[in-house]
């Protein structure tokens, strides 16, 4: 220490508590600017955040609606059967032309000139070409409608759709534009009517794959995706926390478990699409699974959220206090009772929770999926886990690269069904682990 005496004053000065003033200034300055870089940190990431869930919610709140045109449709029987056969030959009910009937439909509710075909072509085509399909499926049910007139709901084309819903600047040059004037006309007219308005997009969760905007859903998606979360559930739980128990329970510890524990650690690092070409290789070009089905999606899945399981096992096992194992041991147990009745259950919220995490990160891989084929075009929803499929991600990645206008809010609102899926998979993972858990 040093000590200064003042020449005027003949008082002794020590210069250490100026010096340890300053350092605790310095202290609190370093740590004031600690917390202002993480108090930045987490605003960015929320800002970011903010401003994608805003991008893919302002796009895709538009899906869950579709707009529909209600016409009285007069299923003639000059048009669909004028030669009386279908009760030898069901078959003409599905061959019959029915697009004649919604363009007779459409004509007379918007009061057209028949002979006008530029006219009559402008306002079928305001109605989605899956209508004749819808109108088919009608009769082929109930043949009964033959000769009747029915006021149907019909899809609209995916334009009008668009430009009911405000996303056609309708404020531009004709040319420029896929919705020209006379149907603009008609549109408002329908509207006024009240024959064209907007409805819940059902078609969304349960129609599959379609070339057609308006009639594309989610539906094979949704089935296939449930598959694979079954299959990744039903191989990866018991064969993860089997795996753990030994490892942390059983297992002699040596270098042959140590390269086990090392190259566990590197599986759960390595990249997604490696696991789709192992599958690729394994289980498509050796085993002969078929291609697309969601089994092999399943495994694949599997073999990548093993790791994940694993490693979260282990962590709950460890978690468990030495003391619980002592007990059990002194009190007489087996060294297998007392893991199955005392350490399993006490280490069962982290066991789910990491489950849990795991199934939330396999639903939302795309790349492994891509590789063993399920980015086929599947229009009908798989009966079996080897039937082709698609899943939700791969379905997002598919409409992501379709050149429709129309997709663009498929695609978004195909994020917001998935995002929602994700959301409520963890916060079941949370609310388990709240529920369960015992602090030591």
């Amino acid at each position: 220490m040093t000590d200064i005496v003042s020449p005027t004053q003949g008082v002794t000065v020590s210069k250490a508590p100026a010096r340890r003033d300053i350092g605790i200034k310095r202290r609190y300055a370093a740590e004031r600017r600690f917390q202002a870089y993480g108090i930045a940190a987490i605003t960015f990431g929320l800002v970011f955040l903010f401003i994608l869930l805003w991008t893919v919610i302002g796009k895709g709140y538009t899906a869950f609606q579709q707009t529909a045109i209600t016409l009285p449709i007069e299923f003639s029987e000059k048009t669909i059967d004028p030669s009386n056969k279908r009760a030898t030959d069901p078959s003409v009910l599905i061959t019959a032309n029915y697009p004649v009937l919604l363009r007779d439909a459409i004509v007379k509710q918007l009061n057209i000139n028949a002979s006008s075909k530029p006219n009559v072509r402008d306002a079928s085509a305001m109605l989605s070409k899956s209508a004749p399909i819808q109108l088919r499926d009608m009769v082929v049910a109930d043949p009964s409608l033959i000769g009747k007139t029915v006021n149907v709901s019909l899809l609209a084309d995916a334009n009008i759709d668009s430009a009911n819903k405000g996303q056609i600047d309708l404020t531009v040059d004709e040319k420029n534009r896929k919705v020209n004037d006379k149907q603009v006309t008609w549109m408002n007219q329908l509207k006024a009517s009240g024959a064209l308005q907007k409805q819940f997009n059902t078609g969304l969760f349960v129609n599959g794959n379609s070339s057609r905007p308006e009639a594309a859903g989610l539906g094979v998606a949704l089935i296939g995706s449930l598959y694979l979360m079954l299959i990744v559930l039903a191989l990866s739980l018991p064969i993860g926390v089997a795996a753990s128990i030994y490892l942390e329970e059983f297992a002699p510890k040596n270098r042959l478990t140590d390269l086990i524990e090392v190259n566990i650690n590197n599986l759960a690092a390595v990249p997604s699409i490696v696991y789709g070409l192992l599958g690729l290789s394994v289980f498509i070009n050796f085993i002969g699974l078929p291609r697309s089905a969601s089994l092999v999606g399943g495994l694949v899945l599997t073999l990548m959220t093993l790791p994940t399981i694993i490693i979260a096992t282990r962590a709950a096992l460890r978690a468990v206090p030495p003391s619980i194992r002592a007990a059990a041991l002194g009190l007489g147990a087996s060294k297998m009772q007392m893991v199955f009745h005392h350490v399993l259950p006490l280490a069962m919220p982290g066991i789910l929770t990491g489950t849990i995490i795991g199934l939330a990160h396999a639903l939302g891989e795309t790349a492994p999926l891509l590789l063993i084929g399920m980015v086929a075009f599947v229009a009908n929803a798989p009966t079996t886990p080897l039937d082709p499929s698609t899943a939700l991600p791969v379905q997002v990645y598919m409409w992501a690269n379709e050149a429709e206008r129309a997709f663009v809010e498929r695609t978004s609102g195909a994020i917001i069904v998935l995002l929602l899926f994700l959301i409520v998979m963890n916060m079941g993972a949370i609310l388990l682990r709240r529920r369960f858990e015992r602090r030591w």
